[in-house]
Order: structure tokens, then sequence, then C-alpha cells
């Protein structure tokens, strides 16, 4: 079966008005029209790096037990979960493969790892 929406968790969590944090939510795979849209609001002719905050409440779908995301959620984000989002949205909508192929320096073996395990290594 083909995936269109997949959970994450981020790493801070969006702080709501009454101090509630939400962390768990599904982002789903974007569209044609998810990246050309925002290319037509004037925020994004004003500053390209708005585009990212559009897009992103576009395809971030659910987040903890928020009734809607818009730009003012994605706006007050911490950078840790912004970085994170957009790492997350590259991931899940990437045509390359899930896996990446990594040649040891030392013993010069080859060592396969998932995307996930790759963005993890510090």
């Amino acid at each position: 079966m083909f995936q269109t929406e997949f959970e994450f968790t981020l790493p801070k969590g969006f702080v709501d008005k009454d101090g509630n944090v939400h962390k768990k939510g599904i982002m789903r795979l974007a569209t044609a029209k998810d990246e050309i849209i925002p290319l037509q609001d004037y925020r994004v002719r004003n500053n390209e790096s708005y585009m990212i905050l559009i897009l992103l409440t576009r395809v971030v779908t659910k987040l903890g037990d928020l009734k809607n995301i818009d730009t003012s959620v994605i706006e007050q984000l911490f950078s840790a979960d912004l970085d994170f989002l957009q790492r997350f949205y590259q991931k899940i909508n990437s045509e390359e493969s899930s896996n990446v192929s990594i040649v040891c320096p030392h013993c010069e073996n080859t060592i396969t790892l998932g995307l996930d395990e790759v963005l993890h290594v510090q």
C-alpha cells in the first residue's frame, strides 16, 4: 500500500497559549499545488524564506490536539522544530532511496544505513 501520511515527533514541541506542548503530528506528501501556491503569496514575494512556512502549513495535517495548523503556528515553532520539519519534508518527498551507502574511512567496508539513521549521525 502506498503511504501518503507520516507520523513525526518534534524535538521540542509547539507551546500553545495555555502552555500545552504539542509534539506528535502527521505530515502528508506534498502535491505540485502545495509547492506552487506559496509562490503566489505576497509574503513569499517579499521574503523567499517565508515559502517553507506556508508549505509546511499546507502539509502538516495534525500537531498534537491543535484544531488548526496555520502560519502563526509554524512561525512560533522553535528553530530546532522548524529544522526538523524541513528535513522530514525532504525525506518523505524525496525520489531517492531511503537507504544510503557509506564507506568506512578506516576499514573501507561499505555500510548501508536508513536515512533516519543518517539524519541522526553527529
